[in-house]
C-alpha cells in the first residue's frame, strides 16, 4: 500500500488529490494511517503501530484497515 506522491494531507485529516481535484476528510486514526503511509510504512508496521498505541485487537484492526484501504483506492489516493 503506497500513497501517491502528489497527495496533500493535513494533520487534521484533510486529504487532497491535485490530480483529480478530489478531497475528503478522515478521522484522527485515518489521518494517522495516512501519515504512516507517507513514511512508507508497510501494512504490518501500520497494524503494529496502531494496535500498540490504541490497544485494539489486531485482527479487527486489520479488517478495518482493509476497508480504509478500499476507500483510499476508490478515491485514487494509492498507487
Amino acid at each position: 500500500m503506497k500513497l501517491k506522491k502528489n497527495i496533500a494531507t493535513s494533520e487534521e485529516g484533510f486529504v487532497f488529490n491535485p490530480g483529480t481535484g478530489d478531497s475528503f476528510s478522515t478521522n484522527p486514526i485515518g489521518a494517522e494511517i495516512i501519515g504512516l503511509l507517507k513514511l512508507d510504512k508497510t501494512l504490518s508496521e501500520i497494524i503494529e503501530t496502531i494496535c500498540a498505541k490504541y490497544d485494539v485487537d489486531p485482527k479487527q484492526f486489520e479488517k478495518d484497515l482493509d476497508d480504509f484501504k478500499s476507500q483510499l483506492v476508490d478515491s485514487n489516493i494509492l498507487d
